[in-house]
């Protein structure tokens, strides 16, 4: 279900959106014993959140509908999170913040599930947002609920007529469909997210440690290393029934480094270590070890030749194809994206039909809480309509089988599927969670980068393109722009056909429109890799992962990226002494 997410840094870090980002929670000592968050604790929070919402559906409006009608449907959904974020740069710790949040997202729907206040462009008149009391004094909660309650009831109000209003005087909707679906209501109540424990002493020495590795690298401008740890419980209950809670959990490291060329391109790396707590994370030895490749890296990109604009044949690794899965595929199969008219609606129309080559097929399976060994960030077990997680099988054999649903219809599904998501103070949209694609024409990596010189040669060009790693990407999906997408690589090598030694470039943008694109794709490695990411969309900013094989495509158009007209600094760094980092 829900999870908060805060910002890190103002730099690209990791994951599909500008900042990296973790699930809101406060640190416990490390001398603290590893206790679960007292069940009391959670049942005084239900019980509060069960009584006011019943309350207020037999208090809500009048016995005159037209005037204030009584709502149909209400829900309260809170996030109960603690965290702990520690940054270090140039050896020395520089911000340290452990919190404590509750914030509940009061739901609030007038009129009925065909028409409600949520049509058309008021979808956001639904929800209203407020933090709740950290402790359990019940009579408090339930104040801040019935203010939040009230506020929300005014607010749908003043959308719903709107609404009405608006339905008198417009043309007729390409798709009719209801504004929310109708679901069975779960029950499920899982145990709360256990209480956070970071050993902030031993963190602070690692990361003091990690970030100095920089201070050799002169030419690394600026670095930073981010730890994030949380844990939250999640409580849904609605006037339907439902009544789910649900725990997570996660750790996140990350080492930012970023260079200036001579012409003034900036230039960055990130590398993103994940598991669902700090005692999993990879041990020293490699976090330095990755730390100290990504800065060579850096180094080498720095005097890089800028790459031209460039049509021909490429390959993008697992990792790169995962993102490129998620961007110019994955949010044109949101539900929501099926539907209104600013949406271009690009594979709305080819329910049943060939999308894709008829070797490659896609599912997004959020239940699937890990790959091979490594944690899956789109992992959850509700979604934030309080509806089960489950497999979808997007496309099939190249086939387009369905999209990913929320609880708002569209004209060919008009049920959830488990996909609503949303950041905390967002309403819930179709979104993507664990993007998974398989193919049935794998190669090994010899073989495909063999087919990648074969195919240059075949169209004369002197190269192939080998886009090791990506950052992020966008995609446009409204009809008043071109349906096109952008992904921003951060690792890009040349693949001569006369056998010369790969090289280095930089500078480098894919651009393209998603029918096109995908279509173009020949064979795929036989290893999948992973991404995992935060991304950002009009429901706010989730956790999500892709896991895709490498893929040769036998054309892929670049661009030079824009850059910048700053000089590196003028003056160097100060040297490096034998003086430790301190707080």
């Amino acid at each position: 279900m829900k999870r908060h997410t805060v910002a890190v840094g103002a730099a690209a870090l990791a994951g599909l959106v500008i900042t990296g980002s973790v699930s809101s929670t406060r640190m416990a000592l490390a001398a603290a014993p590893k206790a679960q968050v007292a069940p009391q604790s959670a049942n005084v929070l239900i019980a509060s959140l069960e009584t006011e919402l019943h309350r207020a559906m037999n208090s809500l409006g009048s016995a005159d509908a037209t005037q204030q009608p009584k709502p149909y449907f209400l829900s309260y959904a809170v996030a109960d999170n603690e965290s702990v974020t520690m940054t270090a740069q140039y050896g020395a710790l520089t911000n340290k913040n452990d919190s404590r949040r509750r914030v509940a997202d009061v739901q609030v729907r007038l009129g009925a599930p065909g028409q409600d206040n949520t049509h058309g462009d008021h979808r956001n008149s639904a929800l209203t947002t407020l933090p709740l009391p950290l402790t359990d004094d019940r009579a408090a909660i339930e104040r801040s609920l019935w203010f939040a309650t009230n506020r929300g009831y005014a607010k749908a109000l003043d959308a719903f007529l709107k609404v009405k209003t608006e339905q008198q005087v417009r043309a007729k909707e390409e798709d009719a469909s209801a504004d929310f679906s109708a679901e069975q209501p779960k029950t499920d109540v899982l145990p709360p997210a256990p209480t956070l424990v970071v050993d902030q002493t031993a963190w602070e020495t690692r990361l003091r440690d990690l970030s100095g590795a920089f201070k050799q690298f002169p030419d690394v401008i600026y670095s930073m290393v981010v730890l994030q740890a949380s844990t939250e419980t999640d409580y849904f209950v609605s006037s339907e029934g439902a009544r789910v809670t649900t725990p997570n959990r996660t750790a996140r490291l990350i080492v930012m480094g970023r260079t200036r060329a001579a012409d003034g391109m900036d230039l960055f790396r990130v590398e993103t270590f994940e598991a669902e707590d700090v005692a999993h994370l990879p041990d020293q030895k490699t976090l330095t070890d990755k730390t100290i490749a990504m800065a060579k890296n850096l180094v080498a990109l720095r005097e890089a030749p800028v790459t031209e604009p460039f049509n021909g044949p490429a390959i993008l690794s697992g990792r790169a194809s995962a993102v490129f899965f998620h961007e110019v595929l994955g949010h044109r199969l949101e539900g929501q994206r099926q539907r209104g008219d600013e949406e271009g609606q690009t594979f709305t129309k080819l329910l049943g039909k060939p999308i894709l080559p008829s070797f490659l097929s896609v599912a997004d399976d959020p239940t699937k809480e890990s790959f091979n060994g490594t944690p899956l960030s789109g992992h959850y077990f509700y979604d934030d309509e309080g509806q089960q997680a489950r497999r979808v099988d997007l496309i099939k054999d190249g086939v387009l089988e369905t999209f990913l649903m929320s609880r708002l219809p569209i004209a060919s599904f008009s049920t959830s599927n488990g996909h609503g998501r949303a950041e905390t103070g967002r309403m819930p949209t179709g979104r993507q969670g664990n993007l998974i694609v398989t193919s049935s024409k794998a190669v090994s990596e010899k073989d495909l980068r063999q087919m990648l010189i074969d195919e240059a040669k075949k169209q004369g060009k002197p190269y192939g393109l080998y886009f090791e790693d990506i950052s992020s990407g966008f995609a446009v999906t409204t009809r008043r722009s071109p349906q096109a997408f952008q992904v921003i690589p951060l690792v890009v090598y040349r693949v001569y056909v006369d056998g010369r030694p790969d090289e280095l470039v930089r500078g480098v943008s894919i651009v393209g429109t998603p029918q096109a694109a995908l279509n173009r794709i020949v064979a795929t490695g036989d290893k999948q890799d992973i991404f995992n990411g935060i991304c950002g969309a009009e429901s706010g900013s989730i956790p999500v992962s892709a896991v895709a094989p490498a893929m040769l495509v036998s054309e892929i158009e670049t661009q030079r990226q824009s850059q910048g007209t700053a000089r590196p600094p003028i003056l160097p760094p100060p040297p490096i002494t034998d003086g430790k980092g301190g707080n």
